[in-house]
C-alpha cells in the first residue's frame, strides 16, 4: 500500500509543480503508511523531478529515523506533526506555494471567508454552497516550532481541513491522497477567485 501511495503522491507532486504551486524546490508533502510511520519529502529536492524514492520516515517529533536517519526532512517537517497530532484520522498532507493564497493572504486579516461557491462542497463536510466556508490564515514564522505551536492551540479554528499560512502557501490533508486533493485544489481554486473578484471590484 505505501508503495503504491509513494508513486501516486510523487505524481501528484509533479503534476502540481507543472501548475506552478512549487517553485524553487519549495513545498513538503507527507503520509501515513498502514502502520502509522510518516514518510515526509526530503530537503531541497527539485519538485519536477520529485520520485517515490525521495520520502523519508521520521518520528512523530519530525526526526528522520530507521534507514534514512541523519537525512535532513522538509524544514516545515514539524507543521506535519502537528496535523497529524491534531488530526489523527489524516493520512496525507499535501502544501502549495501557488501564487494566488499569498497576495490573498496579504489583504485579509485572520481568516478566508467565503460564500456562495459551489466548489465549496468540495471540502468534506460542506453539503451546500450556501452556507459560509471560513479558512484559518495563520502568520509565517521561521520558527515552526512556535507555529507548530499556534497550531495545536488553534484547533478550533481549523474546521475545513486546511489553512492558509499568510504570505507562504497552503496546507491540506485528508484520509486519502483523494481527499488531499480535494481539499487543497478547493481551497486553491477559491484563493484565485476571490482575488480576481477583489482585483476587478
Amino acid at each position: 500500500m505505501s508503495s503504491q501511495l509513494k508513486t501516486e503522491l510523487a505524481e501528484t507532486i509533479r503534476h502540481y509543480n507543472l501548475k506552478g504551486w512549487s517553485p524553487a524546490t519549495s513545498t513538503n508533502y507527507s503520509f501515513k503508511d498502514d502502520l502509522g510511520l510518516i514518510w515526509v519529502s526530503k530537503s531541497g529536492i527539485d519538485k519536477s523531478q520529485f520520485h517515490s524514492n525521495d520520502f523519508i520516515t521520521i518520528t512523530k517529533e519530525g526526526i528522520s529515523c530507521g534507514e534514512f536517519e541523519g537525512l535532513k526532512p522538509s524544514a516545515e517537517t514539524l507543521i506535519h506533526c502537528a496535523i497529524y497530532e491534531l488530526f489523527p484520522e489524516t493520512m496525507v498532507i499535501l502544501h502549495s506555494h501557488s501564487a494566488y493564497p499569498v497576495v490573498l493572504s496579504s489583504q485579509l486579516t485572520d481568516k478566508l471567508i467565503v460564500q456562495g461557491y459551489e466548489i465549496q462542497k468540495g471540502f468534506e463536510g460542506q453539503a451546500s454552497h450556501e452556507s459560509t466556508l471560513e479558512i484559518p490564515i495563520f502568520d509565517n514564522s521561521q520558527d515552526i516550532k512556535t507555529f507548530s505551536k499556534t497550531l495545536i492551540n488553534s484547533k478550533s479554528k481549523i474546521q475545513n481541513h486546511s489553512f492558509i499560512m499568510r504570505k507562504h502557501g497552503t496546507y491540506a490533508w485528508g484520509r486519502n491522497l483523494f481527499e488531499a486533493k480535494r481539499h487543497l485544489e478547493s481551497l486553491e481554486y477559491l484563493c484565485q477567485c476571490e482575488w480576481i473578484l477583489q482585483q476587478n471590484s
